[in-house]
């Protein structure tokens, strides 16, 4: 799973990488006077007539604006050079298509291929520019999409206004977002099925552009309403290169479901009133996260896809970078079904050629469970015990009179203990049971694609059924995967690689059907494992024990403290790194690295 329409609006902040003491940064906040000296500071240079401010979905443009007094500047919108509602819509139309038989909620979509420059109007925009060198008046040109290439090559600064994936949803969530060159006041789902497909696409590639070419002046954290933080050029691209050459950990996001369970509230002490039940945990979704950092005692939380854009190379390695699109191909979160009434829903994934075809997607959907801890009953199901064809039909008739399905008959399960490890790759039929906790892996993808299968007759708050998608499960599914499958492919024993009086290290994860592959490393109290990343990257998960310190080898300063629970990634950047088990009670490690291409 990927999209996030409704995260909890909790702050987790215990999720904070400190930069050592010798880096200096310069942060103003956003005193009125701080701010008005900065606009003023810019204008005073006789050479600066124009500046833009541009920003990600639900910068505060306004509140920004509110703060500068100069009435010998002028402020411009963007959208008054943008295209017409009807030309937008008409532009956008084939990525979203309206087909309830396979798409009854209307959640799937196609990504945008498309860029900031489509949604404007050049004779407008050539016009208003004409106009500008005209005037020769102090201009600041303000929205999103003000700094696209045709208009940055004439003005002499630029501001980016950034926002945390969570803080844009919540945002948008309330009200405060419009999409992209739109008038019209829509359903969240609608709204928020364009928000994914069209303008984070949209806006993440212009993003993109500005950070890698460095054509950003000021840089500007707006993750409150009407509160900013402004950095300078400088000193953004020096906390991305000190961020860069140490184990980081990203932000973890909350989101409440239907068959949520209890285990990481209490692990984390996250308030009741916050969420009873907590169904997933974003521990490390790339797309959707945000990395938090601490120096010169400011607290920092930058988009993490913002920093990845300017160090893809040393987080990645370069073969990775290229081989992705400068994309970090893996996800993380944890599914939390602890003391739960009900199981995941039963749902397989498209592969890459389904999901290109349909989605514009670059892969397909592959997945991955580890049990971190299974209370009684705990199952993993995967892959079919019999008729898989006579299954779909009794999903269908579930869907109109209302009556369970012995799934059970059908779809095969293994029992879950800590330690079990399922690969899931695309067009495998799978679900998790209900009363455990599951470390889930995903490949790369933009979008989340799960086709529920059978989701036992739950209801929407309305009354109505859930949705269900047997039309494209059935055009994917991978009908011969059964028992035996699962065993001999997806769901293997641990393979012993190596065994020191400190650890032993095994390999629980890997299938020729995907990229990925997943160690398990068992560490004595006070143990010490060391390893090298190859020119690429590794993911780490604290699955059992206490505490670890991570830290490169050849510089001990140079470390993230990760406590139970906490995902962590080791840069291409380190090259040999040690992890030291803390604490009185021994460790285990969830290890995720990358098969080398060719090997999968």
């Amino acid at each position: 799973m990927s999209f996030m329409f409704n995260p909890l609006p909790y702050d987790d902040m215990e999720a904070i990488n400190y930069l050592p003491s010798k880096v200096n940064i310069c942060a103003n906040f956003d005193k009125k006077d701080d701010m008005n000296r900065l606009i003023t500071d810019f204008f005073a240079d006789d050479k600066n007539r124009s500046l833009v401010i541009d920003g990600y979905i639900g910068a505060d443009f306004e509140s920004f604006l509110e703060k500068v007094n100069d009435k010998n500047i002028q402020v411009i919108a963007i959208g008054k050079v943008f295209k017409s509602t009807n030309q937008i819509e008409k532009l956008i139309g084939e990525y979203l298509p309206n087909n309830l038989e396979d798409d009854p909620s209307l959640i799937f979509g196609k990504l945008c291929k498309g860029s900031f420059e489509d949604f404007i109007d050049t004779s407008k925009l050539e016009e208003m520019l004409e106009c500008l060198e005209k005037q020769q008046q102090k201009t600041i040109l303000y929205g999103h999409g003000s700094a696209i290439k045709r208009i940055r090559n004439v003005v002499d600064g630029v501001i980016y206004i950034d926002v945390t994936p969570k803080e844009a949803v919540l945002r948008a969530g309330e009200g405060a977002y419009r999409n992209i060159g739109d008038v019209k006041i829509r359903s969240f789902n609608e709204m928020m099925r364009r928000y994914y497909y069209i303008d984070v696409e949209i806006m993440m590639k212009l993003r993109k552009e500005l950070i890698q070419d460095k054509v950003i002046d000021y840089y500007v954290l707006n993750n409150k309403p009407a509160e900013f933080l402004i950095l300078k050029k400088i000193d953004l691209y020096t906390i991305f290169n000190e961020l860069a050459k140490q184990p980081f950990r990203t932000k973890p996001i909350y989101l409440e479901g239907i068959w949520g369970g209890e285990y990481i509230r209490k692990i984390r002490n996250i308030p009741k009133e916050i969420a009873p039940k907590i169904a997933w945990i974003f521990e490390f979704i790339p797309l959707e996260a945000s990395i938090a950092v601490e120096v010169n005692h400011t607290y920092l939380d930058i988009p993490f896809y913002t920093f990845l854009n300017a160090k893809d190379k040393e987080i990645m390695g370069a073969s990775i970078t290229e081989r992705f699109d400068g994309n970090f191909p893996i996800r993380f979160n944890y599914d939390d079904t602890w003391h739960s009434n009900g199981n995941m829903s039963i749902q397989v994934h498209p592969d890459k050629i389904f999901a290109k075809e349909n989605y514009n997607e670059v892969g397909g959907q592959d997945e991955a469970y580890y049990v971190v801890n299974a209370g009684h009953h705990a199952k993993i199901y995967s892959g079919f015990k019999k008729d898989a064809k006579e299954f779909i039909e009794l999903c269908k008739q579930a869907q109109k009179d209302g009556k369970d399905i012995d799934y059970e008959d059908y779809v095969y399960s293994v029992s879950s203990y800590p330690g079990r490890q399922v690969m899931i790759p695309a067009k495998t039929i799978h679900a998790s049971g209900r009363n455990q906790f599951v470390l889930e892996l995903g490949s790369f993808t933009v979008g989340a694609y799960t086709y529920k299968m059978y989701d036992y007759n739950r209801r929407e708050s309305d009354g109505s059924l859930r949705p269900i998608h047997l039309k494209n499960a059935a055009s994917v599914l991978a009908f011969e995967r059964d028992g035996d499958w699962v065993h001999e492919n997806t769901a293997i024993e641990p393979i012993l690689l190596t065994s020191t009086s400190d650890y032993q290290e095994y390999l629980i994860g890997k299938t020729d059907l995907m990229y990925y592959q997943t160690h398990q490393i068992d560490l004595v109290t006070h143990g010490v494992y060391e390893a090298s990343n190859e020119n690429q990257f590794s993911v780490i998960s604290i699955v059992d024990g206490e505490a670890v310190v991570i830290r490169s080898k050849e510089n001990k300063e140079l470390c993230y403290e990760a406590n139970y629970l906490d995902v962590v990634t080791i840069p291409a950047n380190i090259n040999e790194y040690v992890i030291e088990a803390k604490g009185y009670q021994p460790v285990v490690i969830h290890k995720t690295i990358l098969c080398k291409e060719g090997d999968n």
